[in-house]
C-alpha cells in the first residue's frame, strides 16, 4: 500500500520553520529576507542604529512639544547664547530622548540599557576621575593661553549666592550634556557599530561625512573632518588586513570621533581646528570606553570640561558664547593660537592638551586588566 504524498505546508509553518517549504525558492526567500534584518547578534547594526535616531527624534519633538505647551511658549530658547537654565532644559530633554529610544532598542535586542557600555568596574571612581580630569585639561589649556598672551582675563562677572546659583545650574546642564553626548557616541553608537562593521563599512560612512561637510553650502571646520578621516585610513586598514582581535572597535571609533567631529560643524564661529579638536577628543573618550571598560570616565570629563570652558573660565564653548559665568575671558592675537570665536578649544594648544590627556588615561587606567568592551573579554597591554 503506498503511503500518500505530505502534504504541502502552510505559508505560516514555512514562514515559522523554513526547512518546511516546500520549494528552495521559498526557503532562499525566507532566509534572505531573515539575513537583511537579523544577523549572528541578532538584529543588524545598521537597522539598529537607523530604528534608534529615528526614535530619538520623534521622543525629542513629542517632549520639546510637551514643555512648550506647559511653558506657553510653542519654541524653545536657542542654546546659541547658552542661557543655563535653557541650556538645562534641553539637555534634559536630549537625555530623555536618548533614554527612551535605548529603552525600545534595548527590548528589541534584548539587552539592558546598561549594556551599551554602561556597565564596567569602579564606575563611581571612573566617573569622579573623569571629572578631574577633564576640568585640569581644559585649566591647562587656559593657563596655556594666558601665559602666552592669547587669552586676557577680566573682571569676575559674578558675586556671592549668583556664584553658586549659576555654578549649580551650569553643572547639572553639563551633567546631561555629558550624559547625552557619550550616552549617544560612546555608549549606544560605540557599541552598536562595534559589533556590526569592519574597515570597508566605516571608511564608506567616514568618506560620506567628508563629502555631505563639502557640498554644505554653510559648514565650518571642513578641513577638520578630512584630517580625522585621513588619520583613521592607514590604522583601521593595518588592523583589517592583520584580522587583529577587537578591530571592529577601533572601526568604530573612527565613525564615531568623525560623526561627533562633523556634527560640532553646525555651529557658529567653529574653524578646523576646533572640529578636529572634537573628533580627536571623541577619540580620547573611546580609549576611555576600551580601558575602563565603561563611558564613565568620558561622561565625566566631557561634563568637567564644558564646566569649567563656560562657566567656570567664562570663554566660548565651540563657538558659543555663555552667560552666567564665574570668570570672564576675552581672546587675544591670532585665532590660530587664541582660538578666536571657537574658543580655547579652536586653539592649536588643544592638541598638545589632548595628547596629554590621552597619555595620563592609558598610564592611570591601561595597566594590564581583563575588561568587557562591547559584550567581549578582551586582555589591555599599555605598550
Amino acid at each position: 500500500m503506498q503511503a500518500p504524498p505530505p502534504e504541502a505546508p502552510d505559508e505560516a509553518s514555512a514562514a515559522l520553520r523554513p526547512e518546511l517549504a516546500g520549494t528552495p525558492a521559498g526557503a532562499m526567500e525566507y532566509r534572505g529576507l531573515r539575513w537583511m534584518f537579523i544577523g549572528k547578534q541578532g538584529l543588524r547594526a545598521g537597522w539598529s542604529v537607523f530604528l534608534f535616531i529615528v526614535l530619538t527624534f520623534l521622543f525629542m519633538m513629542a517632549l520639546s512639544a510637551a514643555v512648550g505647551a506647559l511653558s506657553g511658549n510653542g519654541r524653545q530658547g536657542s542654546t546659541v547664547s547658552l542661557s543655563p537654565i535653557a541650556a538645562l532644559v534641553m539637555e534634559a530633554i536630549s537625555v530623555l530622548s536618548i533614554l527612551g529610544a535605548g529603552t525600545v532598542v534595548a527590548l528589541i535586542e534584548r539587552r539592558r540599557v546598561l549594556d551599551y557600555n554602561l556597565i564596567g568596574p569602579r564606575r563611581c571612581a571612573h566617573f569622579l576621575g573623569g571629572l578631574a580630569a577633564g576640568f585640569l585639561a581644559l585649566s591647562a589649556l587656559v593657563g596655556a593661553l594666558a601665559w602666552g598672551g592669547w587669552l586676557h582675563f577680566g573682571p569676575v562677572a559674578l558675586s556671592g549666592t549668583q556664584i553658586l546659583g549659576s555654578g549649580a545650574v551650569w553643572g547639572a546642564a553639563f551633567l546631561f550634556t555629558g550624559l547625552f553626548e557619550e550616552g549617544s557616541f560612546r555608549c549606544y553608537l560605540q557599541f552598536t557599530l562595534t559589533r556590526g562593521i569592519n574597515f570597508w563599512w566605516a571608511m564608506g560612512i567616514v568618506a560620506a561625512f567628508c563629502v555631505a561637510v563639502a557640498l554644505r553650502d554653510k559648514g565650518n571646520g571642513a578641513w577638520g573632518i578630512y584630517v580625522m578621516a585621513l588619520l583613521g585610513v592607514v590604522p583601521c586598514l593595518i588592523l583589517h588586513l592583520k584580522r587583529t582581535q577587537g578591530s571592529g572597535f577601533w572601526q568604530a571609533a573612527w565613525v564615531t570621533s568623525t560623526f561627533f567631529g562633523f556634527l560640532h560643524t553646525g555651529n557658529a564661529g567653529e574653524n578646523w581646528i576646533g572640529i578636529a579638536a572634537a573628533g580627536a577628543i571623541g577619540f580620547v573618550f573611546c580609549v576611555s570606553v576600551w580601558v575602563t571598560g565603561s563611558a564613565w570616565w568620558a561622561i565625566g570629563c566631557h561634563a568637567a570640561w564644558d564646566w569649567a570652558e563656560t562657566f567656570f573660565y567664562g570663554t566660548a564653548n565651540s563657538g558659543l558664547v555663555p552667560k552666567g559665568h564665574f570668570l570672564s575671558t576675552a581672546p587675544a592675537g591670532s585665532a590660530f593660537w587664541s582660538g578666536g570665536t571657537d574658543g580655547p578649544e579652536g586653539s592649536v594648544l588643544v592638541f598638545a592638551v589632548i595628547l596629554l590627556l590621552l597619555a595620563a588615561l592609558i598610564a592611570i587606567y591601561g595597566r594590564r586588566r581583563p575588561v568587557t568592551v562591547a559584550g567581549a573579554a578582551t586582555e589591555l597591554t599599555a605598550e
